[in-house]
């Protein structure tokens, strides 16, 4: 009779052990994919001033075609595996494709900053301080948006991977890590953001 009491008591103590796991892996999961969607919102924000860069640009910078195409091709990339990731923000593939694709932006962005500095017109012109000023603020919240996310992912990850609750995770289907959305370019990330005309 003991021994059965016992036994009880530990499959409902383990129930309700598996339950409260699910519930916060849900939770977690939750977090970091809704830290991504705010990743989501602010790059579309960036990738929407880019194109107004760009043409308020190209009347001043009618000879630096090709920096402007690499800026315009590095933003479509970029837009597209936001759009992959965004699918789902727990491929690892997307996220760091996503990453790479920033890279490249950041550096295109920062190739255009430079050839910038030759025409003071440009500088000037007050449509151009204003989206210079308006990129730099999105730039702030895409970084703050990314800690963010980083933040939740690392949750989660620490989460699933402790012990005890890393043998029963794949019973309820989280079965890998998420990615976390890191830039390995650390000159080309930090060039985007001092975008100054």
């Amino acid at each position: 009779m003991a021994s059965g009491l016992i036994f009880i008591i530990i499959v409902v103590a383990l129930v309700l052990y598996m339950g409260s796991l699910y519930n916060r892996l849900v939770s977690l999961k939750n977090r970091h994919q809704n830290a991504f969607a705010q990743i989501d919102v602010q790059l579309k924000r960036r990738y929407d001033l880019i194109p107004n860069l760009v043409e308020t640009a190209r009347s001043y910078m009618a000879h630096e075609s090709k920096t402007l195409e690499a800026v315009v091709a590095a933003r479509n990339d970029a837009y597209n595996r936001l759009q992959q990731a965004s699918a789902n923000p727990g491929d690892g593939d997307a996220i760091h494709g996503l990453a790479q694709a920033e890279n490249r932006l950041g550096g295109a962005l920062g190739k255009l900053n430079v050839t910038m500095e030759a025409y003071p017109d440009l500088k000037a012109n007050q449509t151009m301080m204003q989206l210079s000023e308006e990129l730099t603020s999105t730039e702030n919240k895409v970084s703050f948006a990314r800690q963010a996310f980083n933040d939740a992912v690392t949750e989660y990850n620490t989460a699933r991977q402790s012990f005890p609750a890393n043998l029963f995770v794949s019973l309820f289907g989280h079965t890998k890590d998420v990615t976390l959305l890191e830039f390995d370019d650390r000159a080309a990330i930090q060039a985007a953001p001092k975008v100054s005309f």
